[in-house]
């Protein structure tokens, strides 16, 4: 599997328990929405992706927790941490008209109205009331929230965002 097949969801916090169950960060909205895929695909220590099969899992306070089927010792489970969890892009729903999932719009170009570049959306960040654009440009950073009342356009194809946003912002 290629690193443009897939899409990183979280990684691997340790062990769980003594019977092979892991804790995972989940980089998702629902955090749970994770255990509708009944293959997980976990980048190795060498740079190599390997499947994993979801056999059950629970959310806890701060964590998922997750068993797979190939994993039944505390000594395997404690050895992927850190490892990143991905899920194969072709398995993901497509989503609605107007709704982007944020892996998409990490590296865009963010231009505003005037064509001029502000830089690229180097991470997003959720407010609670809107998700904002992290953009780093060459000597600042802007955080642009990502509502309609400043986002004019996004053009997954040609890699860039339009917003209404001002160099003075």
């Amino acid at each position: 599997m290629r690193d443009a097949d897939l899409v990183v969801m979280g990684f691997v916090r340790g062990a769980f328990g003594v019977r092979g169950w892991v804790k995972i960060q989940a980089d998702t909205e629902h955090a749970d929405s994770l255990f509708d895929y009944p293959q997980w695909w976990l980048k190795q220590k060498n740079g190599e992706w390997k499947s994993y099969t979801f056999e059950d899992g629970a959310i806890q306070p701060k964590a998922l927790v997750v068993k797979f089927e190939e994993v039944d010792d505390r000594d395997i489970a404690e050895a992927m941490r850190g490892m990143q969890i991905a899920i194969p892009r072709a398995d993901l729903p497509t989503p609605p008209d107007d709704e982007f999932y944020w892996v998409d719009l990490i590296g865009l170009e963010v231009v505003n109205r005037d064509n001029v570049v502000l830089g690229k959306v180097l991470n997003l960040l959720e407010t609670g009331a809107n998700d904002v654009l992290v953009v780093r440009g060459e000597t600042e950073e802007r955080l642009i929230p990502f509502v309609s009342d400043y986002i004019v356009d996004v053009d997954l194809a040609a890699k860039r965002i339009t917003v209404d946003w001002g160099l003075d912002y």
